[in-house]
């Protein structure tokens, strides 16, 4: 009886098994607790919470952690602590970067945190954080090709990233803290300042024409700053790409101009406000040196490049997005298998009539096929709204916006029906006319999947599709002759105008 009392049981709606995993990053400006739900190629986040200690301050001048900020850390890292054994953290891992690796008095620190998080704390070289920050763009960001900037209070980690390979890479001290120190509070001074210093980055200039991806906090609070200012409509930071141009002429503002007078500052939290005008310096040089095509923002760095980093191979080598799908519909879907076999069944649809896909797209398409069924507690009427806001809003990784949009509008069809009276403009706006197209025709194919099935596995596979001339033919061979009817026809008309045929259903006795 006493064992059964201890014994927790699985939570539903939530994935069990050698969770949760807990990093702790104790930074140069901030000090984070994130809490995961378990090790996963796409980790969902239980509980996030930061502190901005600033144990970066004063360490150019005099070399020490301050002892003032020495006390909102351990005071914070006592909070966390406790926070992990609420949450019956299975692991934590402790990180320490710029701040404590460069202070006399570092040593002292790690031995006080290591007493209060009892586990040992990894100090990571320059090295180590700019290889974990790009590890975390290779988690988080599906094939990225450029360089990987984290922007920390203490340091500037630059490192290349092509696909899954990491090449050169280099530390530099402009992090927002460092230099604003080192600039005696004058934005116009870090200018010259960080330029004099990514002038020694002599590889930064051959990744020209190559993506930029921004990490950090910092950067972060830039890149919502532009979001809202843009009037952009998904609030979502990752990967939200801005041109190299418009990126340089906003860090030009932001770092010359009074930051309370720069539109929609509220946006921003007012700790985070006194280090955009540096961060904003050193972001202007680097796309000035560098001449990327864009910059990415990104949501992952160290930490996410950490638990990248302790997965099997054979996990890292998962799609984040197809992955990620796969555990929403297996939490959410009324049939797992059935969201399985829309995979092939679509795939079956777009070949035969000769709807050509990229890679790209097909993995989109999976992932929607995976997601389609995952509002079906709805209520009838807006299960194609709540699907499309779960979906555009959801914490992926490995997909951009225009990805998200083609997700979000593929299930809206299926639910809604194929007409955008009842959709926001705004979120076809995120798409091409190519993504918008193919999100259609899967919208309408999942409708005739839908009423075919009744969302069941096992009946699709014995179905089968064909072209004769002009007619796009659906074949129901034996019992499934039964399920033939006036909606089946009529979503196979639907689906047979969008792709220039005639649809027809073809009963088989």
């Amino acid at each position: 009886m006493a064992d059964a009392k201890k014994r927790k049981p699985l939570v539903r709606g939530r994935f069990n098994g050698d969770g949760p995993i807990a990093i702790i990053d104790i930074g140069s400006n901030s000090i984070r607790l994130v809490v995961y739900e378990r090790y996963a190629r796409a980790p969902t986040g239980l509980f996030n919470e930061k502190v901005l200690a600033g144990l970066g301050r004063g360490i150019g001048a005099t070399g020490r952690l301050a002892s003032e900020t020495v006390t909102v850390a351990l005071s914070a890292l006592a909070r966390f602590r406790r926070i992990c054994d609420q949450c019956d953290v299975k692991e934590l891992h402790v990180l320490a970067t710029a701040a404590v690796r460069d202070a006399s008095n570092g040593a002292d620190f790690i031995e006080d945190v290591e007493d209060i998080c009892r586990v040992p704390v990894r100090v990571l070289s320059g090295k180590d954080e700019a290889r974990l920050s790009a590890l975390g763009i290779i988690s988080g960001i599906w094939k990225p090709n450029g360089v990987v900037g984290d922007l920390g209070g203490g340091s500037l980690e630059l490192v290349e990233v092509t696909g899954t390979d990491i090449g050169r890479g280099q530390t530099l001290p402009l992090g927002g803290i460092r230099l604003q120190e080192d600039a005696d509070g004058k934005p116009a001074k870090a200018l010259k300042i960080a330029d004099d210093m990514l002038a020694n980055v002599g590889w930064l200039p051959e990744s020209a024409g190559r993506d930029f991806y921004a990490v950090g906090g910092t950067w972060r609070s830039l890149g919502r700053l532009h979001l809202f200012q843009e009037g952009y409509p998904l609030h979502v930071m990752h990967e939200y790409d801005i041109a190299t141009d418009e990126a340089i002429e906003f860090c030009q503002m932001v770092a010359r101009r009074d930051i309370e007078s720069i539109d929609s500052i509220e946006t921003v939290s007012k700790a985070r406000r006194p280090l955009l005008p540096y961060g904003a310096a050193v972001m202007e040089k680097v796309l000035r040196r560098m001449k990327p095509k864009r910059v990415v923002m990104s949501a992952l760095g160290v930490r996410e490049g950490l638990l990248f980093d302790l997965l099997p191979k054979k996990t890292q080598r998962l799609d984040p997005l197809v992955d990620a799908a796969r555990e929403l519909s297996e939490l959410r879907s009324r049939s797992p298998d059935y969201a399985e076999e829309l995979i092939d069944w679509t795939g079956q649809v777009f070949e035969k009539v000769g709807i050509d896909e990229t890679d790209d797209e097909k993995r989109l398409r999976h992932a929607s096929c995976l997601l389609s069924d995952i509002g079906w507690r709805a209520h009838p009427d807006y299960r194609g709204e709540q699907s499309l806001n779960i979906i555009s809003n959801a914490g992926f990784v490995g997909v951009d916006h225009a990805g998200r949009a083609y997700l979000a509008l593929a299930v809206y069809y299926r639910h809604q029906g194929l007409i955008d009276d009842a959709l926001s403009p705004r979120i076809r706006e995120l798409a091409n006319s190519r993504l918008k197209e193919r999100a259609r025709i899967l919208g309408a194919v999942l409708r005739v999947a839908s009423v075919i099935s009744a969302s069941v596995e096992g009946i699709l596979p014995n179905s089968s599709w064909d072209v004769d001339g002009d007619c796009a033919v659906l074949r129901l061979p034996g019992e499934l002759a039964m399920l033939d009817g006036e909606r089946l026809r009529k979503r196979v008309g639907q689906f047979g105008k969008l792709v220039g045929l005639k649809g027809i259903v073809l009963p088989l006795p």
